[in-house]
């Protein structure tokens, strides 16, 4: 067979058998279809797959197929960070800065400092920090990882919960938006290269005199140009970022902060996501399961998610009810919040990603922190669905 032809059938695998999972199964109340998608990523990867049929795994998952599948990867993953960028609702943060701040910062800070903990576990053992890591670039990693809450994955399962337009969906929104800042902004820390920091600055300048230029565009354009127009700036800003030793996906998080979302029709944006979730984002989940590594040893995999599961989940839900007690909240209110708020899925697996591709982790440091995302997000709608039907 020819590449293209190989290729397909690693689409056809790609979108059919989580499809068929999730619908034969019915996973759906615990394990979206965005959740089995990463599974089926995991396991067809060289972990599972690879070790269970070796000549299958090397027939399709040739070179040039994984190639062509990471392109099509990194730019459904640039467009649904862009996307994350978009959302985020700075406006109504500082309408309500105090109780935002709080919670926000008790939400990161809390899980943030046990992440930090677990890292430190890790590091007395060989195989988790990756070559080119600082101690404290792998500490800090860990611990944001612990600490990140995926907010297009929330707002699906607000969605699916009846409760994102309400006003505590429209809270936990404030929250874990800040809280996205944050996450972006350590992360361009870790990945400075003092090296390459005229790079860097270069970047930072033009990405603020370009972007000032690019806002007066978009508010002149009518809505229909604005989409076009803001792919072009998009594939711009990923590439700044790139060479400038950053990261495409920072640069891809930037071009769309600095959009506002009234310059788009909100049912189209809402499509929009939906669409990069059903058509291409199933790619960067295989493309993310090809990356998963066990040869630490399945058992210590294994140990090292659940460690980390526990941090961050505890870390999250002891920062929520912090903040809760110190705001006067009602009765259920930080346990729902918190639950919600602990869900990690996508932005932490591009997270994990990017620490992956500047080796500030190792590939079974990466194969936990995925596992940790899974089960995080498995985890939200069973818990959080009987504790709204109390709280309602």
């Amino acid at each position: 067979m020819n590449t293209t032809e190989i290729f397909l059938i690693a689409m056809l695998i790609i979108f059919s058998l989580p499809w068929l999972v999730w619908r034969v199964f019915n996973t759906d109340y615990f394990a979206p279809l965005v959740v089995v998608q990463i599974i089926m990523g995991i396991l067809l990867g060289p972990g599972v797959l690879g070790k269970w049929s070796p000549e299958y795994y090397q027939f399709v998952f040739t070179p040039a197929v994984v190639q062509s599948l990471n392109g099509i990867a990194w730019w459904a993953v640039m467009l649904f960070v862009m996307i994350a960028g978009v959302e985020l609702d700075l406006a109504q943060a500082w309408k309500h800065r105090r109780e935002s701040g709080i919670t926000a910062g008790l939400a990161l800070g809390s899980p943030l400092l046990l992440g930090c903990g677990a890292a430190l576990v890790l590091l007395q053992f060989p195989g988790w920090m990756g070559p080119l890591a600082q101690h404290w670039q792998f500490v800090l990693g860990i611990g944001m990882a612990c600490a990140v809450t995926a907010l297009p994955i929330l707002i699906l399962l607000m969605e699916k919960l009846e409760i994102l337009r309400h006003p505590l969906g429209q809270r936990i929104l404030r929250y874990a938006s800040l809280d996205d800042i944050a996450i972006w902004g350590v992360l361009a820390l870790i990945l400075m290269d003092w090296s390459r920091i005229g790079k860097q600055v270069v970047f930072l300048i033009a990405f603020v005199l370009l972007g000032w230029g690019f806002r007066r565009l978009m508010a002149w354009l009518q809505e229909r140009d604005r989409w076009y127009v803001a792919l072009i700036w998009l594939a711009a800003c990923g590439f700044g970022a790139d060479w400038a030793g950053l990261h495409y996906m920072v640069g891809a998080f930037l071009a769309g902060a600095i959009m506002d979302a009234h310059w788009f029709d909100q049912d189209r944006l809402d499509q929009l996501r939906h669409h990069v979730l059903l058509v291409m984002m199933p790619v960067f989940f295989l493309s993310t399961g090809l990356r998963t590594n066990w040869a630490v040893g399945g058992a210590e995999v294994f140990a090292a998610a659940a460690l980390l599961l526990f941090v961050s989940v505890a870390g999250k839900l002891i920062g929520v009810r912090i903040a809760g007690r110190v705001l006067g909240w009602g009765p259920g209110e930080a346990s729902v919040i918190g639950w919600l708020l602990q869900t990690k899925a996508l932005i932490m697996i591009i997270f994990a990603n990017i620490l992956l591709d500047k080796q500030v982790i190792t590939s079974e440091t990466f194969t936990a922190l995925l596992l940790m995302a899974v089960a995080s997000t498995m985890l939200t709608v069973p818990v959080v669905a009987p504790r709204m039907s109390a709280h309602r």
